[in-house]
């Protein structure tokens, strides 16, 4: 008797996510990484709370490219590489969010 694999058919669409994404959407995801690669990110926040209270915050994102000083166009490439299998069709430094 034949019965149809139902739990099988149903792990499709997941699996259809994780493929390859178009060249342009990697890039765009990239130069994040590329950004993050050249130099840390961080912002201070200060302020007064109630009472006249000083308030703070500090965020400082680090990445590993950074402080392992791999290069920001290299880390774009192989970004896109991964995420596309592709390469960039349009170099990091003509990427309009690239801040380098």
């Amino acid at each position: 008797m034949f019965r149809p694999a139902l739990p099988s058919l149903a792990a499709l669409p997941p699996l259809a996510a994780c493929g390859p994404m178009p060249v342009d959407q990697a890039e765009k995801l990239c130069v994040e990484q590329a950004n993050l690669a050249s130099r840390p990110r961080g912002r201070i926040a200060l302020g007064a709370g109630s009472g006249a209270r000083p308030v703070g915050a500090l965020d400082v994102t680090i990445s590993s490219d950074f402080i392992l000083g791999r290069d920001p166009a290299q880390v774009f490439e192989t970004c896109v590489k991964a995420r596309s299998g592709k390469f960039p069709i349009r170099m990091l430094d003509d990427q309009p969010d690239w801040v380098g």
